[in-house]
Formats: structure tokens, sequence, C-alpha cells
């Protein structure tokens, strides 16, 4: 069987790495396919849960969370790349059915007991679990080894959080080839069938809510000149990385809860992690179903302290409930459009990705907005990210070796300099790989280095951005203040990874750091900890299911 994909040692997939769910795909026989896991299914949950017997990952980890909440993780893409201390971080443990602690230089760690121990997981390790499924998901379906992948990520992640799922990827045991956003990769899906010289250049906004993050992007797809050459440039990004499905089911959640307390005046049920596990499983269902009834309910026996829980919600009350999060939807929108310098009526087509955008409250205020136009669902909003990842990584076929793929940065990146001020080298919306370089000084009399800080964001004074990493450039030549010359140079490529380096001009000396290796993330020695840990895990796993076939009569 012919393979578009080959690296040479196998095939390259395409990774969709979900909040909720995660999908892999492969382009095969001049087609993309999204591949089916172990039961059949071609969305697998991105959940971990560590059992007595063993860890199990996707289906299992779910059919036993509600036996076993506070030793099953979900929503990690959540913590991934971020700091214990960060109010994001805080206000989702408090939701959470398992513990998550400060760990090293305040990284966010999460607390397991695993066969009569407690155990510690850094968020990569979780992360790399979920992605260690997908990839024997494929190795089984293609009846080879895969090594290499394309891994989709929000276009609001920021650097730390991209290279932490770099290392997820390198702990999983894949060569990640590259990190492309996700509606990028949704567009390339959208727009491979259109690469038609009839077709033209268009404008394209790309939608997409998922499980737990909103991006909006805004590309030009050209064809060229010739049928097999296309370009997908993106014009601006906008988004949120902490807005999406699991925001509603908590809105509902809290809803319910308040329902119950109201009316049995049980304060303690928000700390009996097993009934919050139940809510919140009749919550997501309720979701779902309001996308197409008008009202629901939800029916829990023995829901805590043993009393049965029914009530109802509808569809008008779900919104209320939401409104808030419904506002920043918009809001993302009319900023990637701002951002764009580009005009609603321009737009073409307004493409819909992500699970969450069959809300119908969604779908009509971007109707809405857009002056009634259709929007288009054409593509399968669950397995368009990890579709076109896998037209990415494929090589080798003369369809994809003219795909012209130009992203942007999504985060204006700087330095600190005198009075706290950030002044930035590469403004957000800024087409990647880039460099960029500006010339400073130094603020006082013989100064004979300078602390190098590099921060990512938009605010005007650099504490109120996020510290990406810092360096020292010494042994600058005794000098009056601003007479020395020091280059300050950005350079960042395909993946968003940045590299900065000072020069001083005057005596040669250089420094540099590549924020990959900023504090916040795991040394080489932890990931081959982790790469060992899980090598343990699937093989206890492995046993675990041949176990459970010699018991079958």
């Amino acid at each position: 069987m012919e393979m578009a994909s080959l690296m040479g040692d196998g095939p390259a997939v395409g990774i969709d790495l979900g909040t909720t769910y995660s999908c892999v795909a492969v382009w095969r026989d001049d087609r993309g396919e999204v591949i089916p896991n172990d039961q059949g299914n071609l969305l697998t949950p991105s959940c971990v849960a560590f059992a007595d017997a063993a860890r199990l990952v996707g289906d299992a980890a779910v059919n036993q969370a509600a036996l076993n909440p506070a030793n099953t993780i979900h929503d990690v893409k959540r913590l991934i790349g971020r700091r214990f201390s960060d109010e994001i971080v805080q206000e989702d443990a408090k939701l959470w059915p398992f513990r998550v602690v400060a760990g090293r230089e305040d990284r966010p760690m999460i607390v397991v007991q695993y066969k009569g121990e407690e155990k510690q997981f850094a968020a990569e390790e979780i992360y790399s679990m979920v992605l260690a499924k997908m990839k024997e998901t494929a190795e089984v379906y293609l009846e080879t080894t895969v090594k290499h992948a394309v891994i989709t990520v929000p276009v609001y992640f920021n650097n730390s959080q991209r290279q932490a799922t770099m290392d997820a990827g390198t702990i999983a045991g894949l060569n990640v080839m590259c990190i492309i956003n996700e509606p990028t990769a949704a567009a390339i899906a959208y727009g491979l069938d259109r690469m038609t010289t009839e077709d033209g250049r268009r404008t394209v906004l790309i939608f997409d809510l998922g499980g737990g993050t909103l991006d909006v992007s805004l590309l030009n797809i050209d064809p060229g000149l010739d049928i097999d050459m296309g370009l997908f440039e993106v014009k601006a990004i906008a988004g949120d990385t902490h807005l999406g499905g699991a925001d509603f089911d908590n809105e509902m959640v809290k809803h319910f809860l308040r329902k119950f307390i109201r009316k049995y005046k049980k304060m303690d049920v928000r700390s009996d992690q097993r009934a919050l596990r139940r809510l919140r499983t009749a919550c997501e269902r309720a979701k779902r179903l309001l996308s197409s009834t008008s009202q629901t309910s939800i029916d829990i026996d023995s829901f805590h302290g043993g009393i049965d829980f029914y009530a109802t919600i509808t569809r008008g009350r779900f919104e209320e409930l939401n409104r808030d999060h419904f506002a920043k939807c918009m809001e993302a929108v009319e900023k990637c459009l701002r951002d764009a310098g580009v005009d609603k009526g321009s737009i073409d087509d307004v493409v819909l990705v992500g699970g969450s955008t069959r809300i119908p409250k969604v779908q009509g205020m971007l109707r809405d907005f857009f002056d009634g136009k259709e929007l288009c669902r054409g593509i399968n909003p669950d397995e368009a990210v990890a579709h076109g990842a896998a037209i990415k990584a494929a090589a080798g076929c003369r369809k994809m070796r003219d795909l012209m793929l130009v992203d942007v940065t999504p985060l204006s990146l700087g330095v600190e300099t005198t009075g706290g001020a950030m002044t930035v080298l590469i403004p957000r919306n800024t087409t990647i790989p880039a460099k960029k370089e500006r010339l400073f000084s130094t603020c006082s009399d013989n100064q004979d280095s300078v602390l190098v800080r590099v921060y990512e964001g938009e605010q005007a004074t650099a504490r109120d951005n996020y510290l990406l990493g810092r360096f020292e450039l010494s042994c600058i030549q005794p000098a009056p203040r601003a007479a020395p010359l020091i280059v300050v140079t950005f350079d960042i490529d395909e993946n968003g990874v940045l590299n900065v380096s000072a020069e001083d001009k005057t005596t040669g000396h250089k420094n540099e750091i590549t924020i990959s290796s900023d504090k916040g993330r795991l040394s080489q020695e932890e990931i081959e900890r982790m790469v060992q840990d899980g090598e343990k895990y699937k093989a206890e796993e492995e046993q675990m299911k041949e176990a459970g076939a010699e018991e079958q009569p």
C-alpha cells in the first residue's frame, strides 16, 4: 500500500491533541484518513487514569472515572506550559477532582495514588500518555511503527506551552516534525479540495471552538497559477486558551449544585468528588442534547447522601448561564478582523471547527454578525484539525509538495527596558519565521553588564506580560551611559520557538538564550526518566489486557 507521508523509516501522522478529545490521521492513497481507536471510535478521550492494576488511557480511563475521580486526569491541556501560581490554574484546580500542587520552580504537578503510593506527574507527562495512545492507535491501524508526527496547538499557546507540547511528543517516542496552529490545520483540510484556479483567491475565517480553547484565524487561500500550487497565508489570529466546552459544562455544574444545595441544604456536596464527577458527566450530556432540543433534564440516582437528584434545564437557561462566554467568542472574532484590517463583508467563507460549534447559540451569533451569511459546515468539525495536520505531515506526494503555509506569531515579543517598559521587537501577527534586530545601550556610567529579560504579551509594562526567559551579557567595557552599542536579535522559527541574542558591538562579546531552555521546561534527564516510566506503564497496561483476555470464557 502506497504511503504518501513517508519519512524514510515509517509514515508521518497528524495529531489533534485536544482538551477533551484527541484524533489522529494519516495521508495515504492520495487522501486523508482519520484513524479509529481500539474501540472503533475516531475520537479518543484525552483522559488518563491510574487504577489499582494499571494506568488507563482514553475510553478505558473515562469508563471508570465515576468510581475513581481523584486518580482520573482530564483537561490537562489547561495546565500544559503554565505555572502553578497562574490565576487560571488556581481557578481550574478548584473544579477538578484530582489534586494539583506546586512543583519545582512553580511547575504544576498532578498528584495521584497508584499501587499504594503517591505519585506526582508534570502536565507534559500526562499529555505524553495521550500522545502515546494516538501513536499506538496509528501503529495498529497502519501495521507499522510510527515515529513522526505533526501536532496541533491552539493559536494563542505561548512559547512555553508550545515547547511543553514538543517535550510531550518526545516523551511519547515521537519526532515532532513541527507544531502548527489548530485553525491553520483546519484551513488546510478545508482548502485543499478548493485548490483550483476556478475558485480563485478566497478570504476565509476559521472559527474553532473546542473542549477547552477558542481559536479564530483569518487566512487568504490562494491556488496560485498551477493546480498543484497553493498558498495558505494567515493574516491575523485571536482567541482564548481558556474558553470552550468545558467552561460551558462548568457553568451548568455550578448551576445544578446551587439548586441541589438550596433544596436539600447539603453544603458538603461540593467536596464529594464522586458526586461532582457524575454531575459533570450528566451536564456534558445535557449540553449536547440542548443542541437539538429546547429542554432536557439530568437524573442521578443516589447523587449525594443517598438523595436522588432530578432537575431540568432549558436551552434559554443554558445560554443565559454562559452569556459571558458567548460574548467572548464574538469579541475574538471582532479582534481578529480588526487586527487583519479586514471588513466582515470581505469574508468569503466562515468555517466552523470544533465540537462546541454545534451549539445553536454559537452558530446564531456568527450568522447574525456576518449579516446572515451561510456558515460552512462541509468539513467534520471534530476531524478537520487532525486531517489538516496529516496533510502537513505528508511528504513525497506531488499534491503536497507545493503547499505553502505562512503562519504568524500569536503574541508580541520584546524585552524590558528602562522604567520597566515592554519594548516590542516582534509584534503579534508577524509572519513567521521572522528575525528582528534592535540597538540598545546602557543606562548608567561604567555599566559592565546588562540583564536581558524576554517577555511575551500585549501590555505596556513588562511585568504585566509573561516572562519567557532571561540572560546576562557581561564584559562590557567601561564607558559613559548610552555609549556602548548592544544589538539584541530576536529569531523565531516556523514552530514559534524563539532564540534571543545580545552582542556588544565594541567588544564582540555575545550571549544568547533559546527560550525552549527557560527554567519552566523539563530537563533532558527528566524527559529521559519520563520516557522510561512511560514504557513501564505501557507494559503494565498490556499485562492487564492479557490477563483480562485469559479470563474470558
